[in-house]
């Protein structure tokens, strides 16, 4: 699977099908697996191991199976973690993809090529969270372009393997710089700020909010389908509506959007998707600036 050892560690029950499975796929020594059977010893352990994946039996659970998930998580957060299950906890094993788990492997269905995928997905996750978090705009935290785009193409990717949808709205500023002007950059940072949480209050945690410009910003909706990018679309401006009450004495945020949708049927790249919603917002844009200066000769 790869040239360099691995560092990985699994915290699991008897009767071992997990570490079986992964010492026959690392047979060539190209792993380096450590192996624990408590959520205590494998928390204990994390620092020392520094692992690359973290493998957790649900079995091995305290009161109930979501307490090793969260500990486990919380303790290294930036480390991939898999979860096994037997198929009576699938429901289960689903639920702890939304508290820190990457995927899921059941019990009884745990051999070398379904490792193999599953932990070179965790790889891959890890690489791209490292990647990603260099792509990131310094003022609002949010990713760049750059970041959106690499993050895009690995969700049109998976949707494309999955079948999935995804919505995506862009959105112009359209006054950042007449406060820039009249109060000042700080007071345009501060602007730019609010605008990153209000995009980030209006969607789910699993989609992806980022700054594509100097006043360009833009949500992705991830395995969403088009009626979704209207309910965004409301919820932001009702967001808006209601921050724009509070923002005194320094004036309401303006915005512009655009929305567009994208299914694996219409063939298009993630750039080719990005471009058209932009575009779309473009013309809007210079359709504006037309009706004021057709009212402006009135």
């Amino acid at each position: 699977m790869t040239q360099r050892r691995l560092r990985l560690l699994l915290a699991e029950g008897s009767p071992g099908e997990a570490a079986a499975a992964l010492h026959a796929l690392y047979a060539g020594n190209d792993a380096r697996l450590t192996v624990v059977s408590t959520v205590a010893t494998l928390l204990a352990t994390i620092r020392v191991v520094d692992p690359e994946v973290i493998l957790l039996d649900l079995s091995l659970n305290l009161r109930e199976p979501m307490d090793a998930v969260h500990l486990v998580h919380r303790t290294a957060p930036g480390v991939p973690l898999v979860v096994f299950a037997d198929p009576a906890e699938k429901n289960q094993a689903i639920r702890t993809l939304t508290e820190g788990a990457i995927d899921f492997i059941l019990k009884g269905q745990v051999d070398g090529p379904t490792l193999e995928r599953v932990l070179r997905a965790a790889l891959e996750h890890n690489t791209l969270a490292g990647l990603t978090d260099l792509l990131r705009d310094p003022v609002t935290g949010l990713y760049s372009r750059d970041g959106f785009l690499t993050i895009g193409r690995r969700h049109d990717q998976e949707a494309v393997r999955s079948g999935g949808a995804m919505v995506l709205i862009c959105v112009l500023f359209e006054n950042l710089q007449a406060l820039r002007d009249a109060f000042g950059p700080g007071t345009a940072d501060h602007a730019l700020n609010d605008l990153a949480a209000l995009l980030k209050g209006s969607c789910r945690r699993s989609d992806v909010v980022a700054r594509l410009g100097e006043a360009q910003f833009a949500v992705l909706g991830v395995d969403a389908i088009a009626p979704s990018a209207a309910v965004m679309r409301n919820r932001l401006e009702h967001h808006l509506a209601v921050h724009n009450q509070t923002r005194s004495p320094c004036g309401p945020i303006h915005l512009r959007t655009s929305v567009g949708s994208w299914t694996p049927q219409n063939q298009r790249t993630f750039e080719e998707f990005l471009d058209g919603v932009e575009s779309s917002l473009r013309m809007r844009k210079v359709e504006k600036m037309s009706e004021k200066a057709s009212q402006a000769q009135l």
